[in-house]
């Protein structure tokens, strides 16, 4: 993607990244979102767990540093470094914080709602520029990198590591006709979801650590510590998202703790759940062990197997041990509205229920008055009470068990209906004694958001001078009309105690419909 050419980490870097433009073309689901907080705290952790073991190997280098010269000369170098790192790991928490605090981010947990981009588009760019606080962010990475720079010399890989994944220029995507050119801020950071801004931060501090972490390990060893063996390193797996779709392709990444050249494998035994993986799906990046397998259906899958590399004339076997989750891909949202969990007695209430990363036929859902009609969709039927609670269980596709949840739902009556003449529900209407006499009464819920067909059955008429004539059916009869006569123009004639139902459900009791005043107009 840019200029130049990437190491495999970078490529997955920004497949990652292209992977989540492409989900937003394709109005990507809040499940999305999630995966991608999911990758946030997973390289938090990560982090924390770097520090921890930095600070030790760094704590180590110091108590040796009154040994000899080159122990000091080491731990001089690892102190400038640390102190390098933490100036731009401590400036990235600060940017991090700041999008917390302006999106007004109350939940740090709810990755799901973390989908603005205006605060960080204005922070960083700015009429098409980019602005102070996004020249700042470039600056530091770039002090970042020059500080760190003439602390690695003698270690070629990590100088060109540190070039390539701190490098600020321009970045170029396309080919030929097709080339377009974008400076980093805009590349990174411009248009993306706070969590993924969020994530690309961490990600970038990931990288400091393991920077920092990997020439701990050139001071410590070579000639200042025993060379650790094979038989004590532990397989790696990094991924470029949290989980994948049916249908896409597996890009993980198995290593060792070190992962240059010289721990490459002789030879490989693997296995995709239970079957073996041919040569041909796997290829090396220096020590690195890249796969290219297909993901398999919804689920977990385990890559087993064995890793054999050349020791003191011997090989020495490493057991894989792995495991990674496909989901099916999204192809809507699930948008819901807080504190409108409403249902209405009288109506078949449409509802989809499922489970993430679940098949439909792996969910059940229980509740007074539910009843499935096909897959994910159910129609809710409420009878008395004043709320409903939806239990959902869900068998998980690994074997692993169940989990559920559940929701809780009020349960309200139909609005009150109001009665109209010609389709006008306004309740105070201007007609002529004609128009009153031929048209029906009738009922309506406006703004209700079900279409039901409500039957007008009968109603009171009362004319002024007149007595009260109850009408059965929809139109005046014949001593309503009468009545109507008498009426002089100006006038208003009432038309109240209308008694409505529901076609379809006549068990259903409406509420007291609304009356309809007329004011004869000849």
């Amino acid at each position: 993607m840019a200029g130049g050419k990437l190491s495999a980490r970078q490529k997955m870097i920004n497949l990652m990244y292209l992977v989540f433009i492409a989900m937003l073309a394709l109005n990507m689901s809040k499940e999305v979102l999630s995966a991608f907080g999911s990758i946030n705290d997973k390289l938090g952790r990560a982090n924390s767990s770097f520090e921890s073991k930095n600070n030790l190997a760094l704590a180590d280098l110091k108590k040796k540093s009154s040994e000899n010269d080159e122990f000091a000369k080491a731990a001089s170098t690892a102190d400038q470094a640390a102190s390098v790192s933490k100036t731009f790991y401590d400036f990235l928490e600060s940017e991090k914080e700041a999008i917390y605090t302006g999106n007004k981010i109350e939940d740090r947990k709810d990755f799901e709602t973390m989908d603005q981009t205006q605060f960080l588009d204005e922070r960083y760019y700015k009429s098409g520029k980019i602005s102070k606080e996004g020249q700042r962010f470039l600056d530091e990475m770039d002090t970042y990198r020059t500080g760190m720079l003439p602390l690695l010399e003698g270690n070629q890989a990590l100088v060109d590591q540190v070039k390539e994944d701190f490098n600020t220029g321009t970045v170029t995507i396309g080919e030929g006709t097709g080339k377009v050119n974008k400076d980093y801020i805009n590349y990174h950071f411009v248009g993306f979801p706070a969590v993924s801004s969020l994530t690309k931060m961490t990600q970038i501090q990931n990288d400091i650590k393991v920077v920092e972490n990997e020439l701990l390990s050139k001071l410590l060893s070579g000639n200042l510590k025993e060379l650790a063996k094979l038989d004590n390193y532990e397989t790696v797996m990094t991924t470029s998202k949290g989980a994948y779709y049916t249908g896409s392709t597996f890009d993980g990444v198995l290593s060792l703790g070190r992962v240059d050249a010289s721990t490459k494998p002789s030879r490989t035994a693997l296995k995709l759940d239970g079957r073996p993986i041919s040569d041909d799906k796997i290829s090396f990046d220096g020590g690195k062990l890249v796969l290219g397998v297909g993901t398999g259906g919804v689920g977990d899958h385990n890559i087993t197997g064995s890793l054999f590399y050349p020791q003191d004339g011997k090989e020495i076997e490493v057991v894989v041990d792995q495991k990674f989750t496909t989901i099916n891909k999204p192809n809507s949202a699930t948008i819901a509205a807080d504190k409108m969990n409403v249902v209405y007695r009288g109506v078949q209430n449409p509802m989809t229920i499922t489970f993430a990363g679940v098949a439909d036929n792996k969910v059940t859902a229980n509740a007074a008055g539910l009843t499935r009609t096909q897959g994910s969709k159910y129609v809710m039927s409420p009878g008395t009470g004043k709320n409903v609670t939806i239990n959902v269980s869900a068998t998980l596709p690994d074997g692993g068990g169940s989990v559920s949840d559940k929701a809780t739902f009020r349960i309200k009556d139909i609005p009150r209906p109001v009665g109209t003449m010609r389709n006008d529900d306004s309740g105070a209407l201007k007609m002529t004694r004609e128009a009153v006499g031929s048209a029906p009464v009738g009922a309506a819920l406006p703004d209700f958001d079900f279409e039901l067909n409500l039957r007008v059955n009968s109603f009171k008429f009362k004319a002024p001078g007149s007595a009260t004539v109850l009408v059965q059916g929809s139109k005046l009869n014949a001593a309503a009309k009468n009545a109507l006569k008498k009426v002089k123009r100006g006038n208003v004639v009432q038309i109240f105690d209308i008694k409505a139902k529901i076609q379809g459900n006549s068990s259903y009791n409406l509420r007291k419909v609304s009356p309809v005043l007329i004011e004869l107009t000849n």
